[in-house]
């Protein structure tokens, strides 16, 4: 099958660059949760934590990278292994996941009902990626977004890019699940449909290979969202998984395959 009848897609990384909101939010959330000397953020801080953004798994840990830069962890050493480092950081800090978490969804609340305009200002799509998803919708592929991020900011920002998906079409972090079982959840719902999922995440890709009966689900990585050189690599080597460029993203679904004549 040259074409799936539902595309599933990560937001963040996939459809919507948000580097730039990232490390605002990031630190107007380390401020109120660490409450550092200074509000203003250390010379270059917001460039090296550019980089280290594929480490992230979900919002909260973004000012725990900032606490763990501002405090002398090598960026190499947070992208090598950041997942061993999460609980010594956060036993350093006395900090609880849930207390960073509810601090990077207020700084968000506050600054959508303040000024929307300029949260949106500081995120944008990827080039291309909007009129192609425009134009599966026309050609009937059933769009839905599976993401970390909650379903209303990814309301807002489809809205603002001239996108319109129903609401139960977007998936964020309210539904509290690994996105392996909103697929499983999807394909038990419609169990003849052929379904793509594309994501910038290795592991979650993994995640996806690990359950048995999401065997038919076509899963591609994202090489332009937050990936490191090495997960890009071991896409490549995985026959499971197939890497994506973003031009191959906005041509034809049979050129993300390999085969475009």
């Amino acid at each position: 099958m040259l074409s799936p009848d539902i595309l599933a897609l990560d937001f963040d990384g996939v459809v919507c660059d948000g580097l730039l909101e990232y490390f605002q939010s990031a630190w107007k959330a380390y401020i109120e949760v660490f409450q550092p000397a200074s509000s203003t953020p250390p010379a270059g801080l917001a460039e090296r934590f550019y980089p280290l953004r594929p480490v992230v798994e979900t919002g909260w840990e973004m000012p725990l990278v900032l606490y763990a830069l501002v405090n002398g962890t090598l960026d190499e050493e947070i992208l090598a292994r950041w997942s061993d480092l999460v609980p010594a950081l956060l036993a350093q800090a006395q900090v609880e996941p849930s207390t960073l978490a509810l601090a990077v969804d207020a700084v968000r609340d506050r600054w959508i009902g303040s000024d929307i305009d300029g949260w949106l200002s500081y995120q944008q799509f990827y080039p291309g990626v909007i009129d192609r998803l425009q134009q599966a919708q026309a050609a009937g592929v059933e769009l839905v977004i599976i993401s970390t991020k909650e379903g209303r900011f990814i309301q807002q920002l489809l809205a603002q890019g001239g996108m319109a998906l129903p609401q139960e079409r977007i998936l964020g972090k309210e539904v509290k699940q690994p996105k392996y079982e909103t697929l499983r959840q999807i394909t038990a719902h419609q169990p003849e449909a052929t379904l793509w999922f594309v994501e910038d995440r290795v592991k979650a890709l993994q995640a996806v290979q690990h359950q048995p009966d999401l065997g038919d689900v076509v899963l591609f990585l994202a090489d332009w969202g937050y990936n490191t050189a090495a997960d890009r690599t071991l896409a490549e080597l995985d026959s499971g998984l197939h890497s994506l460029t973003l031009p191959q993203f906005c041509g034809s679904f049979a050129g993300w395959l390999g085969q475009d004549t």
